[in-house]
């Protein structure tokens, strides 16, 4: 893929949610948008209605988890400026005791390896362009735990302690590592995914909360963070509905 001018930038998951609504938010702020996920008619059809747009966009399917097609997709691209890590998700709602270890591996691999992998591979091309951004797109579950959470919390803590000790390794090179950690949003397939298909539980997490985030709340937050100065870096920043004071206390109104 060959790109010309416009700053480029690489988001994960951009076939619904944060990452699409990610994805639109950088591009009108002038960003080529390379758009990745598994559902390559997805991304196709973002891709399509940024170019209608007036924006620039690639769509390139990709597994996150699949280190050799990262690599490849890695070495196709002419340059990198931005590195959005949004792909991710939780799976199940069970206790530690009863927790199936499959779907702790699965959120693993996507959160924390999926990450781990896109960054290695980008991290040279974000280096040479001589103003990258690595964004991770953790949760308040990086932050703090909450019944019912084990598997995701770990997958999220993960994330945030890979964010964390990347700033710490490559502090003094012309690349910035901002962490997002969004609370309650409220997306088309995040609830539903981990409820596996149940939309009566998936609606029960939003029950009586007024205004959970939308995708475009963490999507205008990652886009401000991005670009801000060079030398201003977010390091963390934690955003939450105003009806949310922590994981586990949630203002629910009275039906």
């Amino acid at each position: 893929m060959t790109t010309a001018g416009s700053p480029v930038a690489v988001v994960t998951g951009a076939s619904s949610g944060i990452g699409a609504a990610t994805a639109r938010a950088l591009a009108a702020a002038g960003h080529h948008v390379v758009l990745t996920a598994r559902r390559k008619d997805r991304i196709e059809a973002l891709a399509a209605e940024l170019a209608g747009a007036g924006h620039q966009a690639t769509a390139l399917a990709l597994d996150v988890t699949d280190r050799a097609a990262v690599d490849a997709f890695a070495a196709s691209l002419d340059r990198c400026d931005v590195l959005v890590n949004n792909a991710g998700g939780a799976l199940g709602a069970d206790p530690v005791a009863s927790a199936d270890p499959e779907d702790w591996r699965r959120m693993y691999e996507v959160n924390v390896i999926g990450t781990l992998h896109l960054t290695q591979a980008l991290l040279p091309a974000l280096t040479a362009s001589g103003d990258g951004t690595v964004v991770v797109l953790s949760s308040t579950a990086g932050l703090a735990t909450y019944e019912g959470g084990g598997g995701y919390v770990a997958a999220k803590h993960g994330a945030h302690v890979l964010a964390e000790t990347l700033r710490l390794e490559i502090v003094g090179s012309p690349v910035r590592v901002v962490e997002i950690a969004p609370g309650m949003v409220r997306t088309e397939e995040f609830a539903t995914t981990r409820f596996r298909g149940d939309t009566e539980k998936a609606a029960a997490v939003y029950a009586g909360v007024a205004a959970p985030l939308t995708a475009e709340d963490v999507a205008d937050t990652i886009c401000w963070a991005v670009t801000r100065p060079s030398h201003v870096n977010i390091d963390l920043l934690v955003v939450r509905p105003r009806a949310q004071a922590s994981n586990t206390k949630v203002h629910r109104e009275s039906r």
